[in-house]
This record gives structure tokens, C-alpha cells and sequence, in this order.
């Protein structure tokens, strides 16, 4: 039998689904309203830690992060803009892929294809801000940038919508507005570094900095082991 919310196979007997965790049973599971995230409390950038995850992870699976970087840029070149937030939002499974001790392959990169429309309104709009905050003085840009950088982690793993999505990424870093602007910067840094080694450098520089982000969203948020792309 299929589960009646996921699609997935389910053993007969199963009173839930091993996927998405739904009840099972002759009628129809029951709805319940939705249920508003709430951002932690609290919280605080640690740039040192989560770069130095981000760069465990890239090296211990160095030749999949470079294939995938290759893929991404390839991609983004073809179709400027309108695949950049779906190519995000498949960086963002691969790494919570491989944070979560599950076996990523280069294929993962265009599972975030299955989040099209969000992730592409949501790119076009953290264009805009940034954007707009750059017009000020630049620093507002940085501080927007570094305030969104969580949107595509959102989308993927609790399945927001653009602005949801958005609001939960903005919701925690207003906490320490100063500390993940200070990430953000450190992430621009490294990618300098990259392109100063011979551009090639990025290879490695990109995925680690998706990693990092990825493992900042984990220590904050949690990644939520039932996502459908995850498993």
C-alpha cells in the first residue's frame, strides 16, 4: 500500500508512514491546523565553529562538493537568476545530507528543483533587498544579506513558502545582527580566497560555505529527519 499523504510504500500494517510519519488507516488522516514556527531564543553566531564544520565536511567528501560546485556553476551560467534558488535550495540537501550522517550523491543538487517556485521568489526578492540595502550607504545590504542567508534552509527542511521562509531566517538573526553579519562576511572571504587561488579555488570555497550555513541552521534550528529530500 502508498501512504496516502507522501506517496511512499508502507507496509500494511504500519499505523505510520516511515517517511513522512503520517497515521495510516481506512480514511483519511485527520488535519490539523498548521502550527506557526516559533524562532529559539537566545541565539548567538559561533562563525569559528560552523566554518570549521563546513570545512570538515567539504574535505571529507571533497571530489562530490566539486563535481556539484562544477554543476552549479555551469548551471547558473546557462540560465542566469532563474535557477540560482533552485540550485540553493539542492546545495542546502546535500549538505544536510552529509550533516545529518546520510549518503549524498551529486544528483541531491537538483532535488531542490522540487522547490522551484519558492526558491526562485525568494532569490529574486534577496536580490532586490540586497540590492536596495547596498543604494544605502552598503553596509544595510551586508546586514540584509546576512539576515536571509537562512531562507533556502527553511524552504527545504520545515517547507515554507518564499515569505515564511524569509521571515523564519530574518526571526533569528536579529538576535545578533552584528555576530551573522560577521559570518556572512567571513563566508565572502573565503570565496575571495578561492578566486585568488586561480579561481579553481571556489571549488572548494562554495561548498564549504554552504556547509557552514547548513551546519549554523542545524545548531540552531535542527534539521528535521523526516524531510522527504533528506532521506
Amino acid at each position: 500500500m502508498f501512504c496516502t499523504s507522501c506517496g511512499s510504500v508502507v507496509n500494511p500494517d504500519a499505523q505510520f508512514c516511515p517517511k513522512c510519519g503520517r497515521p495510516q488507516g481506512a480514511g483519511p488522516a485527520p488535519v490539523s491546523p498548521p502550527v506557526a514556527w516559533v524562532s529559539p531564543t537566545g541565539v548567538r553566531s559561533q562563525t569559528g565553529r560552523w566554518l570549521g564544520i563546513g570545512w570538515q565536511m567539504t574535505r571529507d567528501d571533497l571530489g562530490l562538493f566539486v563535481v556539484a560546485t562544477l554543476l552549479y556553476a555551469i548551471c547558473n551560467a546557462a540560465v542566469p537568476l532563474i535557477l540560482q534558488g533552485p540550485l540553493c535550495a539542492g546545495f542546502m540537501i546535500l549538505s544536510f545530507k552529509k550533516l545529518t550522517g546520510r549518503r549524498p550523491a551529486v544528483g541531491d543538487l537538483f532535488r531542490g528543483f522540487n522547490f522551484f517556485v519558492p526558491a526562485l521568489v525568494a532569490s529574486l526578492l534577496i536580490a532586490v533587498f540586497v540590492f536596495a540595502g547596498t543604494l544605502a550607504c552598503i553596509i544595510p545590504g551586508i546586514v540584509v544579506a546576512a539576515a536571509l542567508k537562512f531562507t533556502y534552509a527553511f524552504i527545504v527542511d520545515k517547507r515554507m513558502d518564499f515569505w515564511p521562509a524569509i521571515q523564519a531566517s530574518h526571526a533569528i538573526v536579529k538576535q545578533d545582527y552584528f555576530g551573522f553579519t560577521m559570518f556572512l562576511i567571513a563566508c565572502v572571504l573565503i570565496n575571495l580566497l578561492g578566486v585568488i587561488c586561480c579561481i579553481v579555488g571556489l571549488l572548494v570555497t562554495v561548498p564549504m560555505t554552504f556547509c557552514a550555513i547548513a551546519a549554523a541552521y542545524h545548531d540552531i534550528v535542527g534539521v528535521n529527519p523526516a524531510t522527504p529530500e533528506l532521506a
